[in-house]
């Protein structure tokens, strides 16, 4: 399974409004606290990997995941294989993983307003020591390039502009703002 995701920097509140003058549905609101790690056999950086432990608070209720995602696939987009799988203790996925050499390596904090718009996920993210972004993405298991194109359409009809596109992580730019 791959995702294709475009982000771009955007004021979250007026492209919410957009959102309403369109008519799309917010389906959720989340506060996800990631915790990446690096691992002790290869540098996750030099291969462009990331491995995560996401903690997922909705309602006062928290879950866990545990996700790898491989290196970028293409220049056009921030499309990648990822593999996410719940677990059913954060703290005990985090211990697991100490335990067998991974460290901590930084945790990103997002606050979370997920929209649909046709069959695309629109997310208006304000993290934490980052900034504000607008995340378009949707899941494929074929072709990549016609799912980019629709995520740049609904940027588009979002008056948001494809080619502001930032496929640094959030962790990446916590990173190199930590580094500044």
């Amino acid at each position: 399974m791959y995702e294709v995701e475009v982000k771009v920097p955007a004021d979250i509140e007026a492209v919410a409004e957009r959102l309403d003058e369109l008519g799309a549905e917010q389906v959720d609101t989340v506060i996800q606290t990631d915790t990446y790690y690096d691992a002790p056999h290869r540098d996750f950086a030099e291969t462009d990997e990331a491995f995560r432990v996401r903690r997922e608070t909705r309602k006062g209720v928290t879950n866990a995941k545990v996700t790898y995602k491989g290196p970028l696939l293409e220049a056009e987009s921030k499309s990648r294989e990822e593999f996410e799988t719940g677990v059913e203790n954060g703290d005990h996925i985090d211990a697991i993983v100490q335990h067998l050499g991974f460290e901590p390596a930084a945790t990103v904090r997002k606050n979370r307003r997920v929209y649909e718009v046709r069959e695309y996920d629109v997310t208006l993210d304000a993290v934490d020591d980052v900034g504000e972004f607008v995340e378009v993405e949707r899941e494929t298991d074929g072709d990549i390039e016609p799912v980019r194109e629709g995520a740049y359409e609904v940027l588009r009809d979002l008056s948001l502009n494809p080619n502001d596109q930032q496929r640094t992580s959030y962790l990446g730019m916590l990173l190199s703002d930590a580094n500044e």
